[in-house]
């Protein structure tokens, strides 16, 4: 595990004429999977509402070249979140650098496409651990640190839980009991005043979407699916997970909020 830090919000694109949250500035927050994708566009929206922005991460950033001007506000550390004792140390890392854990943002998954036949024990264990086993164990080491002030935990579900798609059992199997796992926790955290909610994405255009999955026949899936059919990139969610974090969603817990273009 390395801390390495990122570039600072001035380099992100402009809030423009998007919501502020003044709740957020000076909060530390840990995202997982925060390199790329959603979680990196989380972290730079963080960022830019002011926030200290803590990323987990097996893969480093691409903007960590030049370390001597990166700003002290975004802190990469390298960490496989199938690892679970190296997730409860990085977790132990951040509170003790910054003294407090305000917002956790659950989100390193990845949606491996795997036949069903295909799908043998270790695969499917796998795809468990990747995908949802650290929500539960990220959650468990940060509320210590939340405890004293409250705080926010948003775990990323997926739309792929209640659409029909295939070869993503495991995946999919992961992304459903997020869902379970989210109420159970806002019970569970609730008296310590802290929220759980599970942000439910659509199909997001991420680079990795793009590259690997969005072909001509999908962009027409989608486009026939939604209410909305423009495309969604991963600031609709990364905007989403600002308000449950700030304090304007204060009692709001146990929820599934979903940004998906109305497709479900």
């Amino acid at each position: 595990m390395s801390a390495i830090p990122l570039r600072h919000a001035e380099t992100a694109p402009s809030v423009g004429g998007f919501a502020t949250y003044p709740s957020l500035h000076g909060k530390v927050a840990l995202v997982t999977g925060g390199a790329s994708g959603i979680g990196g566009e989380v972290v730079r929206q963080l960022a830019s509402q002011g926030a200290t922005v803590a990323c987990l991460d097996l893969a480093e950033p691409e903007d960590t070249a030049d370390a001597a001007d990166e700003h002290p506000s975004v802190r990469f550390l390298r960490c496989d979140m199938r690892d679970i004792a190296q997730v409860q140390a990085a977790v132990q890392a951040v509170g003790e650098e910054f003294g407090r854990i305000d917002i956790l943002v659950n989100n390193a998954a990845r949606d491996d496409r795997i036949p069903f036949d295909q799908l043998d024990v270790e695969r499917w264990d796998e795809q468990i651990n990747v995908n949802v086993r650290h929500h539960f164990f990220t959650t468990q080491a940060v509320a210590p640190w939340m405890r004293a002030a409250g705080g926010s935990v948003v775990n990323m579900g997926s739309i792929s839980a209640h659409i029909d798609l295939r070869d993503l059992a495991g995946y999919v199997t992961a992304k459903a009991g997020i869902e379970g796992l989210t109420r159970i926790l806002a019970r569970e955290l609730g008296p310590d005043r802290i929220r759980v909610n599970c942000v439910i994405p659509g199909w997001i255009m991420t680079e990795r979407q793009l590259r690997d999955w969005v072909t001509p026949e999908a962009e027409t899936l989608i486009e026939s699916s939604q209410a909305l059919a423009e495309k969604l990139g991963p600031d609709d969610v990364a905007r989403l997970v600002l308000w449950l974090a700030a304090d304007d969603s204060r009692l709001c817990t146990g929820q599934r909020w979903i940004v998906d273009g109305g497709w479900m």
